[in-house]
């Protein structure tokens, strides 16, 4: 590089600001390869899917990804923490999504897709539906874009789940077992 910033390469004389210029295009064209190539499936917390057509025929699909409890603690080392908005799962938020009008818990819910999020509080769980449906964890959570929110007690969950996982069965009870835990709410 000479006093005038410009790098001499070869025969050729590149200014400075076109060296900047081509340095960020080669960062970004490379970043931009490498984010393209995430494997989601070998994420930690790998993605999910439970989708379920109701006897009522109502299809109720959730998106997910599932977090391992590894030995630790939920509710200490591990989400959720009570009193805590949680995304419910890991990496991206929870999508759940109904093409027909329900009922959930007895409320209506409309069709559409939502953020599925929840409230920890003792054996106590308020589930929420936030229109905001595509977002990062909980980080861009708004309560005045909730839907709905219902709320249903905790059980045991009969085995251990290590992942957490989401099941759907035909009469639409919607049951989420996270270690020892089972939350369960009807979508009718």
């Amino acid at each position: 590089m000479d006093i005038r910033g410009q790098i001499i390469y070869g025969q050729k004389t590149i200014k400075f600001n076109q060296m900047k210029q081509l340095l960020f295009s080669a960062v970004l064209f490379i970043s931009l390869g490498a984010c393209g190539q995430l494997d989601k499936s070998k994420r930690p917390s790998p993605p999910a899917l439970a989708k379920q057509t109701t006897n009522s025929g109502v299809t109720i699909t959730i998106d997910y990804s599932q977090p391992g409890v590894k030995g630790r603690t939920i509710g200490k080392d591990l989400e959720p923490i009570d009193g805590k908005v949680w995304r419910t799962g890991a990496n991206e938020a929870t999508v759940f999504e109904i093409n027909k009008d329900v009922k959930v818990e007895g409320k209506a819910l409309a069709a559409g897709k939502y953020g599925l999020f929840t409230i920890v509080n003792g054996d106590e769980w308020t589930v929420i539906f936030n229109k905001t449906w595509k977002q990062t964890g909980a980080f861009d959570y708004k309560e005045a874009d909730d839907v709905l929110r219902v709320k249903v007690k905790a059980g045991k969950a009969n085995p251990f789940s290590e992942r957490m996982t989401f099941a759907i069965n035909k009469s639409g009870k919607v049951s989420l077992m996270w270690g020892d835990r089972q939350v369960d709410f009807t979508v009718k």
